[in-house]
């Protein structure tokens, strides 16, 4: 008897990581980021473009997705269940989402500075451009993206994970988030922009907003490039960049105005 069609593919489950890097050259010790999601086709994405995806070709950072379906519970692979003391929405299961961060855990370092392990979540503490520089310095890096309501808070705890959030906001997954943070971190490992001044005279490098930038053609729709910046002294351009970031830092985040000034010994009006 033939076998019967419900129209849809047959789809074989695995729990083998699908390594996006099985084309271009994977250099030992290069930085890889491991991603447990329910997602994995969402990798590498936007990654894989511009500067970011040469590097990743050129093997200067390596992008590794764990699918987190095939440690599913069951004939169906199911991944969630019902919220403990009732609520709306599903909760990742903690023994399956523990199965996979375990195969992710393989081969890497002990030592959470070398290779730390986060959870993306809307309640963590909000990426910055530190913690970016903190995780480009490790050997890589595990992410787990959540889905429904989130994942059960034991399997957080077991595995010492540390929540990041990119925001004030929800979104339907972590996998977006995941490469905001990948992104943010890949462009700080040495040889991935190329020039390593552009990173050090970005917004949030020096605890201020990048100033204004410019390019061609010197007057466009009656407005002209700032003459200082024709002026070819380096000097003069220096001073009014700096004075720039920190006008933009002081009217647009005050946050980081008062951070900024905390760290230079200063008082709210720029006083020492």
């Amino acid at each position: 008897m033939g076998r019967k069609s419900h129209g849809r593919l047959s789809i074989s489950a695995s729990r083998q990581p699908r390594s996006l890097m099985d084309e271009p050259p994977h250099i030992k010790g290069a930085w890889t980021a491991k991603i447990v999601t329910l997602f994995p086709d969402a990798f590498p994405g936007t990654l894989g473009l511009s500067l970011l995806g040469k590097a990743r070709e050129l093997g200067l950072w390596a992008l590794e997705t764990i699918d987190l379906r095939p440690f599913g519970i069951g004939k169906h692979h199911n991944v969630d269940d019902t919220p403990a003391g009732g609520g709306a929405g599903m909760v990742l299961r903690a023994d399956v989402v523990g199965a996979a961060l375990a195969q992710a855990r393989i081969g890497t370092p002990q030592d959470r500075t070398l290779w730390p392990v986060v959870y993306l979540s809307p309640r963590g503490a909000p990426l910055t451009q530190a913690m970016a520089q903190r995780y480009a310095q490790a050997e890589g890096m595990t992410l787990l993206c959540g889905r429904f309501e989130g994942v059960d808070e034991r399997v957080l705890e077991q595995f010492g994970i540390e929540e990041v959030s990119i925001g004030d906001f929800v979104l339907t997954g972590g996998e977006v988030a995941a490469q905001v943070l990948i992104d943010a971190t890949v462009r700080l490992i040495p040889g991935v922009l190329g020039n390593a001044e552009s990173a050090v005279e970005e917004s949030h490098s020096n605890g201020l907003l990048e100033h204004p930038q410019y390019t061609k053609p010197a007057e466009w729709e009656g407005c002209a490039i700032p003459e200082v910046l024709m002026s070819g002294h380096h000097g003069r351009i220096e001073k009014w960049r700096h004075e720039m970031s920190e006008a933009l830092t002081r009217t647009r985040r005050p946050d980081l105005w008062a951070q900024y000034l905390q760290k230079q010994g200063k008082s709210g009006d720029g006083e020492a």
